[in-house]
């Protein structure tokens, strides 16, 4: 007679993504680069590498493609190639992407309401002497 083997419940303070269900959507979305590239995508419409690189400033070629290779892959974004002379290639958000929308309107009204109070308790923490981060 064998007996089943019972596996121990996850413990959520050692899995990041059971102690708080937004790690992962933080993960995909808000990376230093990601942010921006949908913000563009979202706000301008389809456009092309090029577009998109001069949008966003700072960004490397190299850092682009990967961002929009991942937001591929995540469904986050779609890419059209069209094969002409010469070939063009062009991104746009998707349908599940654009349901980001609320989410970064959210977002930017808080900045808009809360960024001072932020500088503000900076500001007060520098002053009082505490360690910086």
């Amino acid at each position: 007679m064998t007996t089943a083997t019972r596996r121990p419940a996850p413990d959520p303070l050692s899995d990041p993504e059971l102690a708080c269900p937004v790690s992962p959507v933080v993960d995909i979305v808000f990376s230093r680069w990601t942010t921006p590239i949908l913000w563009s995508l979202h706000t301008f419409g389809r456009q092309r590498f090029v577009q998109l690189e001069r949008r966003i400033k700072g960004i490397t070629p190299k850092v682009l493609t990967q961002r929009l290779r991942q937001l591929e892959r995540d469904g986050l974004v779609v890419r059209t190639y069209h094969p002409e002379v010469p070939p063009r290639v062009e991104y746009e958000i998707s349908d599940l992407g654009t349901t980001l929308a609320p989410l970064f309107a959210h977002l930017a009204d808080w900045a808009g309401t809360h960024l001072d109070d932020v500088e503000t308790a900076r500001q007060r923490y520098d002053e009082a002497g505490s360690p910086r981060p």
